[in-house]
Formats: C-alpha cells, sequence, structure tokens
C-alpha cells in the first residue's frame, strides 16, 4: 500500500515549496525543495485531535534530513534565519513522508 503514495511528498514539495537552505548543526549545509509556511495551520495531533500552529513552519520530506533536530537551521529565500524548536512527524505510511517543523526566527 506503500507504493500508492511514494513519491507524492516530492510532488507537493516541488508544486508549493521553494528551495530552502538547511544547515544542521552537524553536517553539510544543502538547498532542500521545501514548503515554508508563517501563517497558522492545524495539524492532527497523535490523540486525533487538531492542534493549531501559530509559529512559523517548514515541511521537508522526512528521508531527506534522517538525522534532524532541535536547533538546526534553515535560511529562506528572502536570507531570513530560522532555527527548528520542535519536529512532528506524520503517520503517512509512503518512504518520502514529510516530517514538519515549528520554528523561531533568528535573524
Amino acid at each position: 500500500m506503500t507504493s500508492l503514495f511514494n513519491g507524492l511528498s516530492g510532488i507537493l514539495a516541488g508544486a508549493f515549496g521553494t528551495t530552502i537552505t538547511y544547515a544542521p548543526r552537524t553536517g553539510p549545509v544543502r538547498d532542500l525543495q521545501s514548503v515554508f509556511r508563517e501563517s497558522p495551520i492545524e495539524v492532527t495531533g497523535a490523540d486525533g485531535q487538531e492542534i493549531l500552529i501559530d509559529a512559523p513552519t517548514w515541511r521537508v520530506e522526512r528521508h531527506l534530513v534522517p538525522n534532524l533536530a532541535r536547533g538546526d537551521r534553515i535560511v529562506v529565500p528572502d536570507g531570513r534565519t530560522f532555527k527548528v524548536e520542535t519536529t512532528h512527524t506524520t503517520g503517512a505510511p509512503s518512504g518520502d513522508a514529510f516530517v514538519l517543523c515549528e520554528l523561531h526566527l533568528v535573524t
């Protein structure tokens, strides 16, 4: 069943995303096609309840950032830098499912 969804995250990131520079605390800096949002979003929590996230968010394919951690940074196209505060994995079964990060503006 997961093969049905493989590739969907990449298509969504390509259609709705932009190039974000990912700077992990350890490892090389690299550009990733992903989705950055500053407007509030709703997500489904682990208990099935809808949760409003008012912080800026970054959605990136999980397999592109296997060691994603709190404190890692991203740089958006306008040059602002954000720090990863919290990560949320989705329940999606595909290998390229998104991970959602709540961010804090650094500069």
